[in-house]
């Protein structure tokens, strides 16, 4: 008996001892500290591009990086961009990888305003919060799909109309216009196309072609080319982005008629400004690309932490000109 209550104080004490070095790991001279694996891990958000062989979404790509560094104790950030402007296909497969990665949020700029609708669905349907920027979901298709998504960003109509407005103090009524539209599968695309025909029809002008270049140089420079051939008396082109001024304006350039026709686009990326000092290009629009996406990614914390309903946000959107770049 007297073993067994000898054994049994031998077991209390190696437990306590037990307890105690434990306790010791734990415990420092504040009290006891979580482990690394307690303490909250940040959000991480994914910002999902355009082709960043355009300026304007690599411009908004690293005031995105910018912003992390300077919040790198808010939120970790994943961001990618397609390589061709109109590879749907390829964008989708960026929101499929951000699924199976589990982020928290993703902040996308569509290349198709209704293809994405689907993944971006099924992103929320996962727990994960989406934010639409820079080119806005269609409507109909969010309705019919049962899903809403912020919109984050400018009115591309009011830019556009803007931009076409200045334009209009250079030219007089009846003058024959054109417009480069971009991708059609695009809501903001589709908007400038009717900003600048708002501006026009309000000032009289003649709107004689208006076709898509598809958000690219190359392209819209063969569209203007043959419309330039067409249109012998065309004063100005109203471009919906700055890629395709710039192929606008070396069609120009080869056709000799720089001095002759006016150029207005849309981004005011840093290719276009030094055209702008020279008066090769009138005006553009200014919708803030380094900030743009930042915009999306704090709503998107926003949303994370307050678990608040959804509901759009317009951002700023500025004439720029020669006399604005002085």
């Amino acid at each position: 008996m007297r073993t067994i209550l000898l054994n049994r104080r031998r077991t209390a004490t190696a437990a306590v001892l037990l307890c105690l070095a434990v306790a010791a790991l734990c415990l420092g001279p504040l009290g006891c500290r979580q482990s690394s694996s307690d303490a909250p891990r940040k959000p991480r958000i994914a910002l999902v591009m355009k082709s960043l062989a355009n300026e304007f979404f690599l411009t908004m790509e690293n005031g995105a990086k910018a912003h992390q560094k300077a919040n790198a104790d808010r939120y970790d950030l994943l961001a990618n961009g397609i390589k061709d402007e109109l590879d749907v296909g390829r964008q989708i497969d960026l929101v499929e990888q951000m699924i199976a990665q589990r982020v928290d949020a993703i902040v996308i700029a569509p290349a198709d305003s209704k293809a994405l609708v689907p993944v971006c669905k099924k992103a929320q349907r996962a727990g994960i919060r989406v934010v639409n920027i820079d080119n806005k979901f269609d409507e109909s298709v969010l309705a019919q799909s049962g899903v809403k998504f912020p919109f984050v960003g400018p009115d591309n109509r009011k830019g556009a109309r803007m931009v076409g407005e200045y334009l209009a103090k250079q030219l007089k009524p009846g003058d024959e216009v054109a417009i480069i539209e971009g991708a059609p599968n695009a809501f903001n695309a589709i908007q400038r196309k009717l900003g600048f025909e708002d501006a026009m029809k309000a000032a009289g002008m003649k709107i004689v072609s208006s076709q898509s270049g598809y958000w690219e140089t190359d392209k819209a420079n063969k569209v203007a080319s043959a419309i330039i051939n067409e249109y012998p008396n065309l004063k100005a082109f109203l471009c919906a982005n700055d890629s395709m001024a710039l192929g606008v304006v070396a069609a120009l350039r080869d056709a000799g008629k720089l001095d002759r026709i006016r150029v207005v686009g849309y981004d005011n990326i840093a290719a276009v400004r030094q055209l702008l000092k020279e008066g090769r290009v009138l005006a553009t629009a200014d919708q803030h690309a380094d900030q743009l996406a930042v915009y999306g990614i704090e709503y998107a914390l926003e949303m994370i932490k307050t678990q608040a309903a959804p509901a759009d946000r317009e951002t700023p959107v500025d004439l720029i000109t020669a006399a604005s770049l002085k």
